[in-house]
């Protein structure tokens, strides 16, 4: 399955994407450490938000399946740039927390279902090994 994405460059390190099969659009803009102004989502932190929300959707796809309810479930990525040898995305760390009042009904069993389907998401299995990939899960009690 293909996918196609026509992007614009309006200037000043800023670009215009447009989603083909839906024609919703984003824009982003160079970090402020890059020359950017920093006034949208950069490159690499549209990487970052790729995987929490590829972690999320298969984790989602998994629970419907089991009758699991994932609402409300939060996650936080930091995004770490290195610049040796070049400059990159040297680490892309991941806090998974599902709220107490979900969390308390879902079985160990389910827990590492869940986990395992996060880890094998598309875009985690798409990323280069030398990318630190941690993942936190964080059940709260009930």
């Amino acid at each position: 399955m293909s996918v196609e994405i026509d992007i614009v460059y309006a200037g000043q390190l800023r670009c215009h994407a447009v989603h083909g099969p839906s024609g919703c659009r984003l824009s982003t803009d160079a970090p402020v450490d890059n020359h950017g102004q920093g006034e949208s989502f950069s490159p690499t932190d549209l990487v970052a938000t790729a995987l929490g929300t590829c972690l999320m959707t298969i984790m989602g796809i998994v629970a419907d399946r089991h009758g699991l309810d994932l609402v409300g479930t939060q996650i936080h990525v930091i995004k770490e740039m290195i610049q040796i040898p070049v400059r990159r995305i040297g680490a892309l760390r991941v806090t998974l927390t599902i709220p107490a009042e979900k969390a308390c009904l879902i079985s160990a069993a389910d827990r590492a279902r869940l986990e395992t389907a996060a880890l094998h998401c598309p875009v985690h299995q798409s990323l280069h090994p030398d990318i630190a990939l941690p993942i936190e899960f964080i059940y709260s009690e009930c």
